[in-house]
């Protein structure tokens, strides 16, 4: 660094005389992470901001700074509109199981920023997560303007950990988009798109190409890619720019054309209860009726991918053994999807938070859980497509509650419950509440013993919900039981 440029250091990030830096601990690290521009929070309003805030120029130059650390270690990046960081975690565990040391960074968190990194699936420590930020700090301090952004230090944050542990590969997911995303100055041996649907319109794009347009800014050269099922308007805009990068492209499906061939059934048993399996062929495996870990026919489609990027490494040399990956499979559980957190009351949180994902979660919900009746807890973020959450929710709720999240962006609940009443006609029972804690006694009061309350919308609300819960009484006490 040069000296000249010292003299512009931030407190937060300057150096002790010893060499050291000033961020010593978990919490002054938080500090100085918690005080940068978090667009996650404060997207920009619109396309024409999004443009002059979106680049890769600030990532570029920290990672640059820093050495360059995600050119250390091999990777897959996974990118689409749902499912990456299920689809992340199916592939981590695979891997895991055949004797790899896998990375693991995924977004956002819930209750644990620290969720976002881990290696083996044991999270970065506080001490780890210190340093990293320490080091990044310490360079951050000495640049004059355009400081990088709260995901843009988390992610340098996260190849500088992987580097230092000198991971085999590491699972990366895309935080927003794809072509100028921090994560998008990988060059992996793999590319995963999950399904592809409409969300974050303000940034993306009004129009589902648009969108694919974005999330297809993560191919690389003559890298493959490995695709979900898609619409066939956002199959055409991802074949196209796999034509002009040279990528073999991939989609799992059974359709005429698609090169994985692909299907999932959902089946109850006795033995196993309800369940999503699979039916794949890559180049190199055929799986029949293979058990999908996570509930929800939604989570078969992100296994597919998940196996079809599998296949793709074995191509680029990794040694993988497939009965070792679907061992590692059968483990897999993440926090915030289709998740149980009480018994009494039944209370299941989940963190879909588009029409998509809450269509797929209603579904999930009717063919898995027994209930007589659902109350849903519900709050969003105003920027997303509201009124198509809002027709999904209608499709499988008996009673919708709706409250704030801890968002600036929070929707208004109040006009949330109006919207909801122009769309289901007010077929459905419907309040408002000023807070979570609220509107769970609100939905104590409304239901029995074997009614259900799902909390969803947003990961700001399943965040709060599990923070709420974990000190109930009769919250669920392991992670084994709390996936329904």
């Amino acid at each position: 660094m040069k000296k000249s440029t010292k003299s512009a250091a931030k407190p937060a990030g300057k150096s002790t005389k010893g060499g050291r830096s000033s961020i010593r601990t978990f919490r002054q690290a938080l500090e100085f992470l918690n005080a940068q521009v978090n667009y996650e929070r404060r997207p920009p309003l619109n396309r024409a901001r999004a443009r002059g805030v979106f680049t890769l120029a600030r990532a570029k130059r920290l990672l640059a700074d820093l050495g360059n650390p995600q050119k250390s270690f091999k990777s897959v990046h996974i990118g689409g509109t749902k499912g990456k960081g299920s689809t992340a975690t199916m592939l981590a565990a695979m891997l895991q199981n055949n004797a790899l040391k896998v990375g693991l960074y995924t977004s956002p968190h819930i209750l644990d920023v620290r969720e976002r990194i881990s290696i083996d699936g044991d999270m970065i420590s506080e001490n780890a997560f210190a340093k990293a930020i320490g080091q990044i700090a310490d360079i951050v301090s000495g640049y004059k303007s355009d400081h990088p952004s709260y995901f843009e230090i988390l992610t340098a944050a996260a190849f500088l950990y992987f580097r230092d542990k000198k991971v085999d590969v590491a699972v990366i997911e895309v935080g927003l988009g794809g072509r100028f995303d921090a994560t998008n100055l990988i060059r992996p041996e793999v590319c995963g798109i999950t399904s592809i649907s409409m969300d974050h319109m303000a940034i993306l794009g009004d129009k589902i190409e648009e969108i694919a347009e974005e999330k297809a800014g993560i191919f690389k050269d003559n890298v493959p890619v490995v695709s979900a099922p898609q619409p066939r308007e956002v199959k055409q805009v991802l074949r196209k720019a796999a034509e002009k990068t040279h990528s073999p492209i991939f989609f799992a499906g059974n359709e005429p054309g698609d090169e994985i061939e692909f299907s999932y059934r959902f089946e109850s048993s006795r033995s196993a209860g309800p369940q999503a399996r699979i039916c794949i062929s890559t180049e190199s495996s055929h799986f029949d009726h293979l058990a999908v870990p996570m509930v929800g026919e939604h989570q078969a489609i992100n296994c597919g991918v998940a196996i079809g990027i599998l296949d793709q490494l074995k191509n680029r040399g990794f040694k993988i053994d497939d009965e070792l990956a679907v061992a590692g499979l059968a483990r897999v559980h993440l926090p915030g999807r289709m998740e149980l957190v009480c018994e009494e009351p039944r209370v299941l949180v989940d963190a879909a938070h588009n029409a998509a994902s809450i269509e797929a979660l209603m579904r999930a919900i009717g063919q898995n859980v027994s209930s007589e009746t659902m109350v849903v807890i519900f709050g969003c973020c105003s920027d997303k497509d509201v009124v198509g959450m809002l027709r999904q929710l209608q499709l499988g709720a008996d009673k919708v509650i709706f409250t704030r999240i801890n968002s600036p962006r929070s929707a208004d609940p109040v006009e949330l419950s109006a919207r909801f009443a122009e769309v289901s006609g007010n077929s459905r029972m419907a309040q408002v509440s000023g807070s979570l804690e609220e509107a769970l006694e609100i939905a104590q009061k409304a239901i029995t013993r074997e009614d259900l309350i799902c909390i969803t919308g947003s990961f700001y609300l399943v965040s709060e919900a599990k923070a709420f819960f974990a000190t109930h009484p009769h919250r669920v006490q392991s992670t084994s039981t709390g996936a329904i």
